[in-house]
């Protein structure tokens, strides 16, 4: 035992609910949570990040850690329109139960998790760069509103990454607190956030939001996590568990979803901080970090719905701008790998800028029609290139 297995366990969380609660906070207000609805959000998500790395830790004796869906909470908060909500909490729930259903029937079905795997990845990657980009553009929205509050954090935060990217977004949390304080910019504590609670939602299944969220929130967070996750632990010498980590992931889930929570996946980024060396030289042995790493969320579970309400009490653009600086990582990576391959690049841009568009149809939303138009387009090329041949 070295108590790197620890300090690593305990970096991980920091960076992981840190780095992305302001996201997941613009998702939930995208649904018009309630504040009760929101505490029971954060306290779900946790206690499922809490329960499913030491179960899978101990299960597979590898350090397999959990965490939630940061592009599917970015998925959500794409969902809102001219600053409203155009999707209630109950019928978010109902997709949220969709995409965790096909999460353990991909578990259940092979086959299906072959198909998703079959996804082109430039195209799953433009589909997440067009929900990604919205987040990012904000941020300089906000500025163009505050310039005095967003510009010294967007500094901070150029200044930092020179040194560490990981550190970057915790820098402006930190430096947004202390420069809302400064300006006499921080509102009252809401009460209402500061105990943990679950409160159980009635779902709603409007067949629009099913397809044009609830879909795409389960190929996001395939794509954009638990894959990722994959090759995180097969980088480190893991042979991937996978059926179980979406059995495992995916009933947690459904289990916590009736309480608010979207998704619960494998851990990527995080997930690298916890199966490297520098946790443990035995590879043997660092599977003990997943069980301080659910400590830690276990610990959460009870106090992140205070520190929750702290972010509530500061400025709109402060959240705005943690979370569009946070997102300018998974943005590059996405845009990176939708571009790349000149093969795929014109499928890649239509499904980014139809992503992008905001476009809704029959009331689904632009991920699934950016999807969509994707995989269109590759299969009328495939079709033009087999004429050709012929």
């Amino acid at each position: 035992m070295r108590f790197s297995v620890f300090s690593n366990a305990l970096v991980a969380v920091l960076v992981g609910f840190g780095g992305s609660v302001a996201i997941v906070l613009a998702g939930i207000r995208a649904v018009g949570a309630s504040p009760a609805e929101t505490a029971s959000w954060i306290t779900a998500l946790c206690l499922a990040m809490a329960v499913t790395s030491p179960v899978l830790s101990i299960l597979h004796r590898m350090p397999i850690v959990t965490a939630w869906s940061t592009p599917g909470a970015a998925l959500i908060g794409a969902t809102m329109v001219a600053g409203a909500p155009t999707i209630g909490i109950e019928a978010a729930v109902g997709a949220f139960l969709l995409a965790a259903a096909l999460i353990v029937l991909s578990a259940a079905v092979k086959p299906l998790a072959d198909a998703i795997a079959k996804i082109p990845t430039a195209v799953a990657a433009a589909m997440l760069a067009g929900v990604l980009i919205g987040f990012s553009i904000g941020v300089f929205d906000a500025a163009a509103g505050d310039p005095l509050l967003v510009l010294p954090l967007v500094g901070v935060f150029l200044v930092v990454r020179l040194f560490s990217a990981t550190w970057a977004v915790l820098a402006v949390i930190a430096a947004g607190v202390a420069w809302a304080l400064v300006l006499g910019r921080v509102a009252p504590l809401d009460g209402d956030l500061t105990v943990a609670t679950l409160v159980l939602i009635r779902p709603e299944f409007d067949p629009a939001v099913l397809i044009g969220l609830g879909v795409p929130l389960f190929l996001v967070s395939m794509a954009s996590q638990n894959l990722p996750g994959f090759a995180v632990l097969s980088a480190a010498g893991y042979t991937p568990p996978a059926r179980s980590a979406l059995a495992v992931t995916g009933m947690a889930s459904l289990l916590t979803a009736p309480f608010g929570a979207h998704t619960t996946t494998l851990a990527a980024i995080t997930a690298s901080l916890c199966t490297g060396p520098d946790t443990h030289p035995d590879p043997a042995q660092r599977w003990k970090a997943g069980l301080f790493y659910g400590a830690g969320y276990l610990i959460l579970a009870g106090v992140g719905v205070t520190l929750v309400a702290a972010f509530a009490a500061l400025p709109s653009a402060v959240i705005v701008t943690v979370a569009g600086l946070a997102l300018v990582g998974p943005l590059m990576g996405s845009l990176s790998a939708a571009l790349a391959p000149e093969e795929t690049r014109f499928a890649a841009v239509l499904t980014l800028v139809a992503t992008a568009s905001g476009l809704s149809l029959f009331g689904i939303g632009s991920a699934f029609w950016g999807l969509a138009l994707g995989l269109l387009v590759l299969g009328l090329d495939a079709l033009a290139r087999k004429a050709k041949a012929s």
